[in-house]
């Protein structure tokens, strides 16, 4: 049988093509899925999308600690405005503080409050072990091929960041 597609059918699946749809489609499910599973394991509160991304601007490991509200903005592709909203609701649950930058009593920065620190750090360990029980239950050539696509994803990630400036 040739790869083509006879007159009238549709055409052939395009596998690089489908990988990606496939990846899109999987993704978003796999995310939300984890937080929502993490949230109920931790007893955790739903705290909104957007916040857990400025939590994770401002984690130290991401390189975050401490950040103006301008800052916060371009590293998370978002308008000001936005982040300035996000920043008064998070401050209002003791998410973040605001206070003047060290050396330089004109420039405001954010940090997160040992609450947003307790939090996070109880989310990041019920999704670590939701996700062990659940690679556990996988068959030993899904668990590799999950620990080998890490890096790759990783990549994929940066590449994707780079391309949304």
């Amino acid at each position: 049988m040739s790869g083509r597609a006879a007159a009238g059918s549709p055409p052939a699946a395009d596998p690089a093509g489908d990988a990606e749809s496939r990846l899109a489609a999987v993704i978003s499910p796999l995310r939300r899925t984890l937080l929502a599973a993490a949230r109920e394991r931790g007893d955790l509160p739903d705290i909104p999308d957007a916040q857990i991304e400025v939590v994770r601007a401002l984690l130290p490991s991401s390189g975050g600690a401490e950040r103006g509200p301008a800052e916060l903005a371009e590293a998370l592709h978002l308008n000001r405005s936005t982040v300035s909203n996000l920043l008064g609701a998070m401050e209002a649950d003791g998410l973040v503080e605001r206070r003047r930058a060290e050396g330089d009593g004109r420039r405001v920065v954010v940090v997160l409050s040992t609450r947003a620190l307790d939090l996070f750090g109880r989310f990041d360990q019920a999704a670590g072990e939701l996700l062990r029980d659940a690679l556990a239950a996988l068959d030993p050539g899904d668990r590799a091929a999950v620990a080998a696509a890490v890096p790759a994803l990783e990549r994929l990630t940066e590449a994707l960041r780079g391309g949304a400036r």
